[in-house]
């Protein structure tokens, strides 16, 4: 395809994907549902020009970015509290997952290669971090539930891509060392982290000395991709460098990051986000092209695929399930053991986690980029479509009625309102000290926020009356002071809100909620300045 005709294409596409998310919101549907959905009725209908999705694209161009802003915005502190069980998810359940594919795979199948057969079981067991973002973040799951299973997909594709290089390298080989494979894994993964960590570090130092908030904007989107090139470069995890550096960003944009900054690069980030996942989720369904010429006839397709792929899915859904109930009831075991608080066993919350696991472009990109000499690649890319479309489609559109239905605990719900009360107060004392503001007529107008900003407004009032009858004569003095004043204010109640989530008694979530209020008070000053 030309370039002219395939920015043309590209259009087509970003008209069509307005189209869905419209149509998505009125039937109440999902999306990512109707995205797949979309595509593949772009890919069967004629006149719809060839599109070959290249796979090494598209982990480059969606992955990293997408990674990126997932864990900018996560919760650290919280990140770190549940890292035992997104760990459980991210490594244990991938690794389970693969093993139950595989054995599954080769009863169905005893021709296939062991090594083909773990393959296709590292293909599609990972959960997609686009997917579980587009799915769940408009859905109420309890905190320790999102907590974990944003977690876990930000991390288990850098444990299913490293499993997929054992597996593809033992299949055309026919060798596998399995310390081997262990110590590969740790130096990836670990080296990931470095890269990730010192270019994270590098970027807080770089991005406020670059002075215009366009600028600093494009360097963090740099950023994302800069760590996951990098990180590949050096042959360690590209997707655990990514996630490295965005947890830095995000752990230390609180101190080093201008309210101007972070309230537009959010909006940029937002918006590139949104584009980047219609996409992916258009394309998946375009792939259906490619997945017909795999599949043949119909008569083909039933014969040859129907019950692997069949196996495949039942074995990739129940063994999510199996490792999960078995998981959350040892935690519960020995959290009673040990006498701690909290930490019981939860049917509705094992339910809704082990139904959240939708697969998504990892899974697909990477069935595609298998060498064609590879044992059963026909077989891997079918029964990779297939997951996307029965884990998207089927559960991306039951979830909510689950989470209804079953009502998931919330242990911290409690708590979180408390420590929200705490830092609402606490803030408001630290900006009520140095917030007295006179106003004409008036000493010491900031009783309550509310008739503060009734004071401010006042005082704008009289100023721009004053100002239209005597403009050479007016003196703004005074209103510098207050504009001055009010950024002092604001500063206080930042660094107190900082101080309390620092000292671990107000966690992430509630961090950002308060400090965004914050920085849209700033910029309002900011806007109504004189």
């Amino acid at each position: 395809m030309e370039s002219t005709h395939l920015f043309e294409f590209i259009l087509f596409l970003l008209v069509i994907i307005l189209g869905l998310e419209v149509l998505a919101k009125r039937v109440n549907l999902p999306p990512a549902v109707a995205l797949i959905a979309g595509g593949i009725a772009l890919a069967v209908m004629p006149g719809v020009p060839d599109f070959e999705l290249d796979p090494d694209l598209v982990l480059v161009l969606f992955l990293p970015p997408l990674l990126m802003e997932g864990a900018f915005f996560t919760a650290w502190t919280e990140f770190r509290r549940q890292l035992p069980g997104i760990l459980a998810l991210a490594v244990g359940a991938v690794f389970f997952t693969t093993l139950a594919v595989g054995l599954a795979v080769h009863w169905a199948v005893p021709a296939l290669p062991w090594a083909a057969c773990f393959a296709l079981g590292a293909v599609v067991s990972p959960p997609d971090a686009v997917a579980a973002r587009a799915i769940l973040e408009r859905l109420p799951l309890p905190r320790r539930l999102m907590v974990e299973l944003q977690g876990e997909s930000l991390l288990d594709d850098a444990t299913g891509l490293t499993l997929l290089r054992f597996a593809v390298t033992a299949g055309l080989t026919g060798g596998f060392n399995a310390t081997h494979a262990g110590g590969t894994f740790m130096f990836l993964a670990l080296g990931g982290m470095a890269v990730g960590g010192v270019l994270g570090l590098l970027w807080v130092r770089l991005v406020p000395l670059l002075g215009d908030v366009s600028t600093a904007i494009a360097a963090t989107f740099a950023l994302s991709w800069v760590s996951y090139i990098a990180g590949e470069a050096v042959h360690v995890s590209g997707v655990l460098s990514t996630v490295t550096a965005g947890l830095v960003l995000g752990w230390y944009q609180h101190e080093m990051f201008s309210a101007a900054l972070r309230v537009r690069a959010v909006a940029c980030w937002r918006v590139m986000v949104f584009i980047l996942e219609s996409f992916v989720f258009i394309l998946i369904g375009l792939t259906m092209r490619a997945i017909a010429e795999h599949l043949g006839s119909v008569e083909n397709a039933v014969s040859t695929y129907l019950l692997p792929v069949s196996v495949v899915l039942v074995a990739m859904i129940a063994s999510r399930f199996i490792w999960i109930f078995t998981a959350d009831l040892i935690r519960a075991g020995l959290y009673r053991v040990f006498g701690w608080k909290g930490g019981r066993f939860s049917f509705a919350n094992a339910t809704v986690m082990s139904w959240a696991g939708m697969r998504g472009v990892v899974t697909i990109a990477v069935a595609l980029a298998l060498p064609e000499e590879m044992p059963g690649r026909a077989l891997i890319v079918i029964s990779a479509f297939a997951s996307i479309c029965a884990t998207v489609i089927v559960q991306g559109t039951t979830i909510g009625w689950l989470i209804r239905r079953l009502k998931p605990h919330d242990e911290h719900a409690e708590s979180s309102r408390s420590h929200l009360s705490r830092a609402e107060a606490a803030t408001l004392v630290a900006r009520a000290q140095i917030d007295a503001i006179e106003t004409p007529g008036e000493k010491n107008a900031l009783q309550t926020p509310d008739r503060h900003r009734v004071a401010q407004f006042i005082q704008r009032l009289h100023v721009l009356q004053a100002y239209s009858e005597t403009p050479d004569e007016h003196d703004f003095a005074d209103r510098e002071a207050e504009h001055e004043a009010v950024l002092a204010a604001i500063g206080a109640g930042r660094q107190e809100v900082l101080r309390l989530h620092r000292s671990g008694q107000i966690p992430e979530h509630l961090l950002y909620t308060l400090e965004h209020q914050l920085d849209l008070q700033e910029l309002a000053a900011d806007t109504e300045r004189f």
